[in-house]
Parts: C-alpha cells; structure tokens; sequence
C-alpha cells in the first residue's frame, strides 16, 4: 500500500511526473526561438525572392528541415539523463517548430497558398495556446517540496557522470534548500556532496541571452525611470496597434478591427487603473500594469495579426519587453519587503 503522505498527494506526482523548475523557462525559450525563427524565414525569403531549393522538379520546403529539428531534439531529449540537454533541446525544438509552422498556410488551403492570410495569427494563437498550457501545469500549483528535490537529484544524477560546475552546484542547493524537509533529503544532500567539481559544461543557448536579458531589466528597474520606462512602452505598443487599426485594409475582418480597438481599450482603462494606484500601492499598481500587457498580448495582438503581421509583430516584441520591465520591478519590490503584503 502507498505511505499516506504519498497518497493524499497530487496525481502527477503519483504517476512519477515531478515538475521541472525551469520548466516555464524552457517552454518560454521554445515559443520565443519559434517566433524568431518564423521572422527570420519570412523575411530572408521575402528579401531574396522566395527562392525555391530542389530545382525543377523537386521542392525542398522548410517544413522538412522543421521535422528534422524537431526529430533532432526527440532524440537528444530521449538520449541524455539530466537537465542539461534541456535547454538545447528547447532551442533547436523551436527552430523546427518555427520552420514547421511556417507553413501552416499551405497546409489549410486547397491550392497550398503560403501566403493565407489568416496563417500568421495562427501560428501566434497556436503559441499562445501552448504558453498557457505551460502556465496551467507550472503556474496554477507551487512546487511540491519532493519536486524541488527531485529537481536537486537530477543535478545530482548527471554530475556523477562528469561532475558539476560552481554555478550548476549552486542551483541544486537552492533546489535541496527549497525542498528542505521532504523525504529523501539527507541522501540527496550527501548525493551533491559526492560528486566532484568540474569546469566544463554544455553552453546553455537560452540562458546566455536570457542573462543579458535580465541585466539589462535590472538596470532599467535599479534606476528612477522603471514607471517612465514601462508606461512610454505601453503608449508605443498602444499606438503601434491604433496605427494598425487605422490603415488596415478595406477588406479586413471586421471582427479583427474590433476585437483589436475593444481590446485596446480595456488595455487603457487597465493601465489608468495602474496609473491611480502608483502613488498608494507601487506593487498593486505594476499589478495592473502587467494585465495590461497581458491584454495586449493574449487578445490585441491576435486581432493585429490578422490585419497586418509585420506591424503587429513588431508591437508583440514591444509589449513583451514592457511586461519583462513589469515583471523585473514586482520582483525587485518583492526583494525588498515592498510586496510581501501581497
């Protein structure tokens, strides 16, 4: 019989499915290295021509080279023990998806048209869908503390073969302390204790931009302009999508143009919600900023996308650079006692 602890917890669990920590990193690096492989294939075929690889005869179309990648990260996934592979398998996954995806269009037209109109709010929507699916396994439930130890282990696991780095050992005792209390953690303890140190690892793609990334976040929020930083982001991307509204096509869905002008709306009327709160409650304030954002992104964009995928990719880089502000400032308010009420 199951020990009772075991029993009273979440089915996931029972089934021998421990969440991974970084798990929503990952997932956020494949959706992201998607949609930069997607900008990129659409706009080297646009500059040079739409060139056809295979001759006459023979058409060698991206979606192939998607499959490879995606068969690729399949089979190194499937292949090495531990979390170090992961990250690269979601960089090269998301290459292949972008390539795959890429051609949706040819895929829901009788006369294979690339160029359906509808295709790019697809593939966004198709993200979106999958961004939120992340959110619901990882952001719905806190770590279990047997997760975070089982986290620590799988560092553990794959240091015995090769050892592990300074920084990689920092992460598993942060996982260890995290999961301080739970069954088994002695005898991971003394697992990380066994395994030798080593130098040398496996770069990480995503992480080596997600760090640049975050310095410069932390340099936005460390300074006096974080407010002016994330408000001038929102009216350029508030903008960005009434310039769409405004030149789109006569013969744009109308359910587009008002599901992207109502959606820029509440937009505002959230962002005037956070602007009232700034000066009583700076945490609750960046609250409703980071669901403007949200809004932006989960419903704004989808409508720009089906008038004019160009604009509306350049306003979804811009919202998502303003919701990394956001999210930089709770964290450092959090880090400072500022959002410990909340």
């Amino acid at each position: 019989m199951p020990d009772g602890a075991v029993s009273r917890r979440h089915v996931l669990l029972r089934w021998g499915l421990p969440r991974d920590p970084r798990a929503g990193e990952h997932v956020l690096g494949f959706a992201l290295t998607t949609v930069v492989t997607i900008v990129v294939t659409r706009g080297y075929l646009q500059l040079t021509g739409f060139p056809q690889i295979g001759g006459e005869t023979l058409h060698v179309a991206h979606v192939l080279w998607g499959g490879l990648f995606m068969a690729l990260a399949m089979v190194l996934v499937l292949s090495f023990a531990g979390p170090v592979i992961r990250p690269l398998v979601a960089f090269l996954g998301g290459i292949g998806f972008g390539l795959f995806i890429d051609e949706v269009g040819k895929f829901l037209t009788n006369d294979n048209d690339y160029f359906f109109q509808p295709a790019p709010m697809i593939m966004y929507l198709t993200l979106v869908g999958l961004i939120v699916l992340a959110d619901v396994l990882h952001g719905r439930r806190p770590p279990h503390p047997s997760e975070q130890l089982a986290a620590a282990a799988d560092h553990a696991v794959a240091g015995l073969a090769g050892g592990l780095s300074p920084q990689r050992r920092e992460v598993a005792r942060e996982l260890l302390r995290q999961g301080s209390g739970g069954r088994g953690e002695k005898e991971v303890e003394a697992l990380l204790a066994a395994v030798p140190d080593d130098h040398s690892e496996l770069p990480d793609p995503l992480e080596l931009v997600t760090r640049k990334v975050r310095g410069l976040l932390r340099g936005v929020v460390r300074g006096s302009w974080t407010t002016a930083v994330a408000g001038a982001l929102l009216v350029l991307a508030l903008g960005g999508g009434v310039v769409v509204i405004l030149t789109a096509d006569d013969g744009a869905p109308a359910w587009s143009l008002w599901l992207a002008a109502a959606s820029s709306v509440l937009v505002v009327a959230v962002a005037a919600r956070a602007w009232t709160l700034l000066g009583k409650d700076r945490f609750d304030a960046f609250q409703w900023l980071r669901r403007a954002f949200t809004v932006q992104l989960l419903v704004t964009v989808v409508g720009l996308y089906r008038l004019d995928p160009w604009p509306a990719t350049a306003v979804m880089a811009i919202a998502l650079l303003g919701l990394g502000v956001v999210q930089a400032e709770k964290v450092r308010l959090e880090q400072t006692g500022q959002g410990a009420a909340h």
